[in-house]
Formats: C-alpha cells, structure tokens, sequence
C-alpha cells in the first residue's frame, strides 16, 4: 500500500515511516527539502520504501501527483506547540501551520479526484487538548470542544480536512495525547529526572495522558488499516494517571526520587499561557473507543510506557 505522510520526518512521523516501511508499504513523505528526506531515513534498512516528494506547503502542488486509487494519506504537519512561551506571533505560527498544512491536503485531493485517483483513507492529526481542561471526568470522543487556544487549533485542524467526506474518502481524527519515546516531551523532562530534580507540575492533581511511541505508530496504522473505522479517536493509553503520579513512575524508571514539585507561578512566570494549557491543565481522555475498535496496546500502563521509553532512549 501506498501511504503518504505530512509530517514524515517530524518525532511521530519519521516513526510511523519507518514502522510502514518495515511492513512493506511504500511511503511518500513530501517536503520542502525533498533532498532531506532521503538522509533522515538513510540509516533504515526499509529507506529504500520511501520516496521524497516536493511540497510548497500550503498547496498540493507535486505531491498530489502521488496519490493512488486507494492508498492513504496521514496529514500529522503542524508545528510544536510547547517549544517555548507563546506571544501572539507563536500562536498565530502554530494554528496557521495547521490550517495550511489542511488546505494543502484539500487541493491535493481536489487534484487527485480530478484524474480519478482518491484516497482510500486520510487520518488526520488532532490532539486531546480539543477537550479543555475536563478535571477528572473521563472523556470520550463524543465530547464537544472545550475552552482555550489549544482547543480551537485542535477544532481547526480538525475542520481543515473536514471536505474530504463529501469527496468519499474515509477520514480518521488522530487525537494525540503527549507521546513518550526517545525525543519529545519526554527528553526535555529526562535531565531533571535523572538530576533527582523532576516531580509534579503545580498541585500535581492535574490529568496527564500519555501514549508510547510505539502504540501512537500501532494504533494509526491500525486505524489505516480499519475499514469500519472513522471519525475521532483518543490516542492515548488505558491508564491516565495526574500530573504525581506520572513523576513517580518516570521517577521509579529511572531509579531516581521524583517529589520536587515545580512551583505553578514559576512555571507561569517563565512560559505563560503555554504552561497554563500544556502543562498545569489536563484531560481524563479514554481510549475506549480504540480499544473497541480492536487495538491491542503493547503499552496499557504508564509505567510501562516510561520503562520502555527510558530503556530506549
């Protein structure tokens, strides 16, 4: 099969790449430095099952011309929303990279059904945070939006592919919670960890959903893979735990305490907004409606996760 990737080279990317790959599918990954490509997946024995193609990133220009009848399309392009305070210029970056990267995947299927060539599915990438922040109810994928700016970018990634339905084509919603795996959050965190230095985010009391990096890359090509499957899905693994009982266990994995709490207000002085959303705020999202569909994760717990993230990177 066929499978194209917006966001091939990024940490969830250049994973589920590989993962394809490896089974024997043949990925496309458009870029704006095709020639880019090709060194970030050298090192794999399956690099010769992805092909680069070109990308002015807001259209479908190039890259269209490699859809199929029948292949699929992962739209994961979107640039990070934690990698610092947001002022009002970020902000705008991170939902326009969204939003751009959508219209890019509208005119391409817009060109691809114009030679009778659609897609047989598109997952598109979201993010629990289209919730708000729930408290300790568990969250299904039937809630509606919540409050803030993560969760109108999540809405409007969401909505930026919204056309494909009425083109036919099948169309799953990836929202992704904080995946753990070498690289990531989970990097930024290790330092203070392995310092004996880690612990809590503010009061501690806040949910904290996770998924290893390999059940993110599983259930995506599981829900590929799924004809019966559309609409959103929780990627996130069956056990959430708050914001203490997350540091314990990455704590336990590294052998090492894990009970200095980071202050809130030092936390808001130092990233505002951003650590207000990101990281003092959480969902008990449920992966229910995953585990229904019949994934099977290699990872149900975050202690187990976090080992095997650690062991990893």
């Amino acid at each position: 099969m066929r499978i194209i990737i917006l966001g091939g080279t990024g940490f969830i990317g250049r994973a589920l790449a590989l993962s394809l790959a490896a089974r024997g599918d043949e990925v496309v990954v458009p870029s704006r430095r095709p020639g880019n490509v090709a060194a970030v997946f050298s090192a794999s024995p399956a690099a010769s099952r992805v092909l680069a193609a070109p990308f002015d990133g807001g259209t479908g220009a190039g890259w269209a011309d490699f859809i199929t009848a029948g292949c699929a399309i992962v739209n994961l392009a979107g640039e990070n929303i934690a990698a610092g305070r947001w002022s009002p210029q970020v902000m705008r970056r991170i939902e326009n990279s969204r939003v751009a990267a959508g219209a890019a995947v509208m005119d391409a299927l817009t060109r691809a059904a114009a030679r009778g060539k659609l897609p047989a599915v598109l997952a598109q990438a979201s993010a629990v945070g289209y919730y708000g922040p729930r408290g300790d109810e568990s969250v299904g994928e039937d809630e509606s939006q919540g409050q803030g700016f993560l969760a109108r970018v999540a809405a409007a990634w969401e909505a930026s592919t919204a056309g494909a339905e009425a083109l036919g084509v099948r169309r799953v919603i990836l929202r992704t919670s904080m995946v753990l795996g070498p690289g990531g959050a989970l990097a930024r965190m290790l330092p203070a960890f392995r310092l004996g230095l880690g612990g809590p985010l503010g009061a501690g009391t806040q949910k904290a959903p996770c998924i290893h990096l390999d059940d993110e890359v599983g259930a995506i090509a599981h829900l590929l893979d799924s004809p019966g499957a559309h609409g959103p899905f929780n990627l996130v693994a069956p056990e959430v735990l708050d914001s203490r009982g997350f540091a314990r266990a990455l704590g336990r994995a590294l052998g090492r305490p894990a009970f200095l709490p980071a202050p809130a207000f030092a936390l808001r002085l130092a990233l505002g907004q951003m650590v207000e959303e990101v990281l003092l705020s959480g969902v008990n999202a449920s992966a229910a409606r995953l585990l229904a569909s019949g994934y099977a994760f290699r990872y149900p717990t975050v202690a187990a996760a976090l080992e095997a993230a650690v062991a990893a990177g």
